[in-house]
Order: structure tokens, then C-alpha cells, then sequence
């Protein structure tokens, strides 16, 4: 470094040399003046060998601002960042701290028990242990989880391939709980709460597992439904309302209906942790409000009996559904989808090979043909038919038509189910021995007769809920199909032809229906024209209230009084003298329409009866439904006779007053025709 002389030197005292004032400071000090004075004297030299005429740095000023403007920058960069991180994300950094000192635990409320009419529990939490991880304090290197996973495995047998997949479910979700463990041994259990506090963000939960009185009645399974661990799709949707990554949700059944309900309200819990997560202290709780219990109008002992029947008359190989309401407020009161499966087998996972037999088994018993089955209906569609025509005004009780066999329309012949025919009928008669000839007319036309025509049959049956999801608090309901000549046109590419309709008029061609539209449909005959809107739930209890599910009215009207009357007439008839005479046993009236759907050159019918009982005042319908079963009278009738008689033996019901049958009643036999309906 140059030192330069001023123009007028400064005295000692104000001497200042930059970098070396420390070294002179000593020379001065031990008094080594003469030495100082020759080392001055030098260093005031400039290059030439001439005395300097000033004394400075010889840094240039512009490199000195450029060094303060970048201690400047640099400090203002300091200062901004630690505004940031103090005063704009303070708040946030400061409940990071916290988290890492306290942790929020939800704690889960106790799912609501389900029961029957009668009070009888159709579902039980019982006590289970499960461990868990959290993902936060689970130690993050593999060497360190391979550790904690063998010690794991040496405790509870389990694999340690197993704890790595299932902490892998939550690499995705730091800030959650994962379940490396479900259903663990009571001892095991305990074996693990030992030594918990050495095992970091590992925590042995109690928890329930749902069980079903399935085991019994397994066709309640179709209607209770089952829990089972949430998916990602239903954390996704549900996280924001307090679910957890390890939580039980309702699959199917009442068990998804009604999930808010059942599950109650999680508790909330502040603990104090260390830095492994592990539990210190309590600091507040709230303690969980349990889920509300849930009464269904399902009786689950005529449900047992339905099993019964339906094992003795078509054995577990068959396909079937039945289906009991209460006519005057749209309550279930049985829901049978036969064949069935064991909710108890997916609750808490099912396992691979039992699941698999369910899913090759061709009978599909984990179908809900109840409310998911569309199915040709066969005569059981006829009532709408003769109350459209009725309210329309293109036939009375008195309208007769004269049944010959059939019906001829150029070079086709629409036949009914009897060769010769039925010779004069009516509205009534024709209901009672499904007289398809008399259907042809008021449906479709015949010659100076004009009769219904597509358009107004669909009208009607979607007044009756054809076409249409039903609304029942069940998942998984189909809507059926009401065929018209637009969808035939684009569907199909061809026009809509007389005989479409004709087909149509006896349940037969493209319309679908679903065992739960045939028994709502039957309800509107048996109160007197209104359709409700049907329901398994009943009420719900909770501390002691009952909150009762409202019934809910689809229509109050859906035809005119005097129409269902004369149906209600014509379905009693099928009783006295037609192919529900067997029904006549019954400590009961009854009243009903049975059905005989065809739907392949391959195969047998399938076989329908829908009625309702006591007829002067119904209490209930029942709707059947034998897939491939042949005729509805041969079939369907017996299985009716069976159940009602169980049912209303069960009330000491008077039996009704004896009726006097004709003297030649009409006989009926199912037989099949060409494609056509027929039934007895």
C-alpha cells in the first residue's frame, strides 16, 4: 500500500495510516522514534523519489460506492427476508413451531347401531386394536423404518413387507395417520402398548369392527350394507368434513345412505408431544358425539321366512326378488334379492379368494335385483294400461270386446295366451284372466276402434314412476326403460309399427322394468292412487328421541278414483276366478295380478305376482318376481300364498268371509305363444 504526503503534513496526533496504524502504534510505543521517523520519511516518497504531496488510499471513489451499494443491497436483502419470515409468515411459522410441540388427534365417535321394526340389532361395533403410524414423526430414511418394521414384525408376526405397503398408502399425505396394522390380538395389543413409547409416531388406536346379523339373514345384506376403509376418491371428498386416511366409511346400504348420520361427530384432542411425536400430556379434549341409531322398516323375521320359502320352492340356485311394502306411507318392509351375500365377509376387507368366488358365481348375488333388475314385466304392466284407457275414456267397466284367440293385422297374428279365445270380456275379466286381446284393442287399436297409442301408454306409466329412478334410499337404483317410436327411429333405425304397440300393451317388446317400479305401481292400486316414494329407514334415535322419517308423496293423484276402483275390482277377480285363486286361502282378502314375461327363444319366462292384502283395507303388497321361473301362477302364487299366510298368521287376523266361487270358474294356463305374453 502507497502512502502520499499533504500539501500541509498533520501532526502526529493526526497521522493515520490505513491497514498498518496497529504496527506503528507499537514502534511509537517502545519509544523507537528514530526508526519511526526514517520509516515515515520513506513511505512519503512517490515513485520519482520526490516527497508526496498528499497522504490518502489509492482505492478509486468509484469502487468504493459500487462496495457500498453492495453492503447496502446486501443488508437490505437481509433485513427483507427477515420481515418475511418474521412479519409477513410469522403467524404460519409460528404455529409450524407449535405443531411440532402440540398435535390436534381426532377422536372417533361411536357409529350408530341399526335395528328393525321391532327393535331387533342388525349391526354391532365390536372392539378391535389397530396400529398405527403417523407419517409426520415416522422415521424417514429406510434404513431407520427397516429397524422399527422388524421390531414390529417380531411382536405382531405380521411381514414386514406388509408395514412398508401400508405406510406407503400415506406418502402422499404427510400430515396423516396410516394403518400398518387392522384387527390386532388382544395381547398382541398390549404387547404393543408396552413398548409404544419406543417406537416413534407409532400409536395402538382402539377402534370397532362393524359386524351384521348376516350370518342368519343374509339377504339383509343387500339392504344394510357394509363399512369398509376409505378410498382415495372418498378422502378426497370427505377430508374437508373431518374424515381421516385410517376412518371406516358406509360402501352400500344404509350403511352409505345414511353415513352422516350413523357416524356422528368426531371429538377433537390437544396433546403435548416430544420431537418423536410420542404423547406427553392432554391439554384440552372435547369428547366425540356418538352417531344416531337407525330404526329401517325392514322385518327381519319375515325377511328369514322369505329365505325360507324361497330355498324350499327354488333352491339356492335361482334367481329371485321379493319385495313387502306398507301401501299407505311407501315403507320396505321386506327387500329380498335372492341370491345374497354375507356383509360380515367385506367388513374390514374382504379377502381375495372369497371375493372372487362372488364375483365368478353366474347368479351374481352381488347384484340388488330388487331395485337394479330391469326385466320385461309382463302382465303386471296391464293395470296401467286399463287405467289409462279408463281415465281416457275409451272404455268402461261395461266396454266389452270379443276375445277370438287373437288379433289379425295383415300377414301377422297377434295371439293371446288361450287358442279360441276368451270370448266376451271386459275391463275386469280381462285383468283377471289376462286377457291379452283386450289389451291389443285398448292399446294399440283395431280396426274402428282407436286405442291408446305409444305416446300415452309411456305418459301413463311414467305417472305410475316407469322410466324413472324411484328415489328409494338405496344405492344403486336403475330407472328401467320406456320404449317410444324416436328412440326405436334412432336406436334401432327402423319406424315404430302397430305391433310395437301391441307388444307394449301386454309388458311386452322393449319396455323394462324393475321389481321395486312393480311394487310401487301396486301400492298406487292398493291406497287409492297415491305413489310414495319408498324407504327402509324408518326413525332415528338418539339420547333417548325418535326423529321419524316423513313419508314423501311422488304423486297424490296419479289417475282418477273411479279408474283405480275398477282395476282394484279386476285384481281382486284374479283371485276369485282367475289365476290367484290359490290365494283364496289366505285368513285374508287379497287381490293381485300375476305375470308371464318371455325375453328369449332359449330360455323360460320369467314368472311375476303382485298383490296386496287385506283387499277391503291393504296392509301390505308383495311384489315376486322368479327369473326364468316359467308361469307367475305356477311359481309366484305358491311362494305369495306361503309368505302372506306366515304373515298374517302372526296377528291372529279373522279370517274373511266365505265367498261363493262360480260354478264353472275359468281355468288358467300359462303358455307361451310366438313371442307374445302370456300368463295365467
Amino acid at each position: 500500500m502507497k502512502f502520499f504526503r499533504r500539501r500541509k503534513p498533520p501532526s502526529d496526533s493526526l497521522l493515520f495510516m490505513h491497514g498498518e496504524h496497529s504496527s506503528v502504534a507499537r514502534l511509537r510505543d517502545h519509544g523507537e522514534r528514530e526508526v519511526f521517523d526514517e520509516w515515515i520519511a520513506e513511505t512519503q516518497r512517490a515513485p520519482d523519489g520526490k516527497p508526496s504531496q498528499f497522504l490518502g488510499v489509492s482505492v478509486k471513489p468509484s469502487r468504493l460506492k459500487l462496495a457500498a451499494i453492495v453492503f447496502l443491497g446486501a443488508f437490505l436483502l437481509f433485513g427483507a427476508k427477515a420481515a418475511h419470515l418474521q412479519i409477513i409468515n410469522g403467524e404460519e411459522y409460528r404455529e409450524l413451531a407449535e405443531g411440532n410441540r402440540v398435535r390436534l388427534e381426532l377422536v372417533p365417535s361411536h357409529r350408530g347401531i341399526i335395528y328393525d321394526r321391532n327393535q331387533r340389532a342388525l349391526s354391532e361395533n365390536a372392539p378391535a386394536f389397530r396400529l398405527t403410524a403417523s407419517m409426520r414423526n415416522l422415521p424417514k430414511g429406510e434404513h431407520e423404518q427397516t429397524v422399527l418394521f422388524t421390531r414390529l414384525s417380531e411382536l405382531t408376526g405380521a411381514p414386514i413387507a406388509e408395514f412398508f405397503s401400508n405406510a406407503a398408502e400415506g406418502k402422499d399425505h404427510p400430515d396423516e395417520s396410516v394403518i400398518l396394522l387392522d384387527e390386532i390380538a388382544y395381547d398382541t395389543a398390549i404387547r404393543l402398548m408396552i413398548e409404544e413409547r419406543s417406537f416413534p409416531g407409532i400409536h395402538v388406536e382402539s377402534s370397532t369392527k362393524r359386524l351384521y346379523i348376516t350370518d342368519a339373514i343374509p339377504t339383509l345384506s343387500h339392504i344394510l350394507g357394509y363399512t369398509g376403509r376409505i378410498n382415495a376418491e372418498e378422502y378426497d371428498a370427505l377430508r374437508a368434513t373431518g374424515y381421516r386416511l385410517i376412518d371406516d366409511v358406509g360402501k352400500s346400504g344404509v350403511e352409505k345412505t345414511y353415513e352422516a348420520e350413523l357416524r356422528g361427530t368426531y371429538g377433537r384432542q390437544v396433546e403435548e408431544v416430544d420431537a418423536l411425536g410420542r404423547e406427553l400430556n392432554i391439554i384440552t379434549k372435547e369428547d366425540p358425539i356418538d352417531g344416531a341409531n337407525l330404526q329401517l322398516s325392514i322385518d327381519a323375521n319375515l325377511t328369514a321366512k322369505i329365505e325360507e320359502v324361497l330355498t324350499k320352492r327354488i333352491g339356492p340356485g335361482g334367481r329371485a326378488s321379493v319385495i313387502v311394502t306398507d301401501p299407505s306411507n311407501g315403507e320396505i318392509i321386506a327387500l329380498v334379492s335372492w341370491p345374497s351375500f354375507n356383509s360380515n365377509s367385506f367388513s374390514g376387507g374382504i379377502d381375495t379368494e372369497t371375493y372372487q368366488a362372488l364375483l365368478d358365481d353366474p347368479n351374481n348375488p352381488l347384484f340388488n335385483r330388487a331395485i337394479a333388475g330391469e326385466l320385461p314385466s309382463g302382465s303386471t304392466f296391464k293395470p296401467i294400461v286399463a287405467a289409462a284407457a279408463l281415465v281416457e275414456g275409451l272404455v268402461d267397466r261395461n266396454t266389452s270386446f270379443l276375445s277370438v284367440g287373437g288379433l289379425q293385422v295383415g300377414p301377422y297374428f297377434f295371439k293371446d295366451w288361450k287358442a279360441g279365445g276368451h270370448g266376451i270380456t271386459n275391463v275386469t275379466r280381462a285383468l283377471a284372466e289376462s286377457i291379452n286381446t283386450f289389451f291389443y284393442y285398448i292399446g294399440g287399436g283395431y280396426a274402428q276402434f282407436t286405442g291408446l297409442g305409444v305416446e300415452k301408454i309411456v305418459s301413463y306409466a311414467a305417472r305410475f314412476g316407469f322410466g324413472s329412478e324411484l328415489g328409494v334410499d338405496l344405492p344403486g337404483e336403475a330407472d328401467g326403460f320406456l320404449p317410444n317410436k324416436r328412440w326405436k327411429e334412432e336406436a334401432k333405425g327402423e319406424r315404430w309399427y302397430i305391433g310395437d304397440t301391441y307388444n307394449l300393451s301386454i309388458g311386452q317388446g322393449d319396455l323394462l322394468v324393475t321389481p321395486l317400479q312393480i311394487a310401487m305401481m301396486t301400492s298406487v292400486f292398493a291406497n287409492g292412487g297415491t305413489l310414495y316414494k319408498p324407504h327402509v329407514a324408518h326413525a332415528f334415535l338418539q339420547n333417548g328421541t325418535e326423529r321419524l322419517i316423513e313419508p314423501e308423496v311422488i304423486s297424490e293423484h296419479v289417475v282418477d278414483q273411479d279408474a283405480i276402483d275398477i282395476v282394484r275390482e279386476g285384481l281382486r277377480e284374479t283371485v276369485l276366478s282367475g289365476s290367484g285363486r290359490r290365494l283364496q286361502s289366505l285368513p285374508v282378502t287379497a287381490a293381485g295380478k300375476t305375470g308371464t314375461a318371455q325375453w328369449s327363444n332359449s330360455h323360460p319366462t320369467h314368472a311375476w305376482f303382485t298383490g296386496f292384502a287385506p283387499y277391503e283395507s291393504p296392509e301390505l303388497t308383495i311384489t315376486i318376481i322368479v327369473e326364468e321361473g316359467g308361469g307367475g301362477d305356477v311359481i309366484c302364487v305358491p311362494i305369495a300364498e306361503e309368505i302372506l299366510q306366515w304373515w298374517f298368521t302372526q296377528f291372529n287376523v279373522a279370517p274373511p268371509p266365505v265367498v261363493v266361487e262360480p260354478e264353472t270358474p275359468t281355468t288358467s294356463v300359462d303358455s307361451p305363444l310366438d313371442g307374445q305374453n302370456a300368463d295365467g
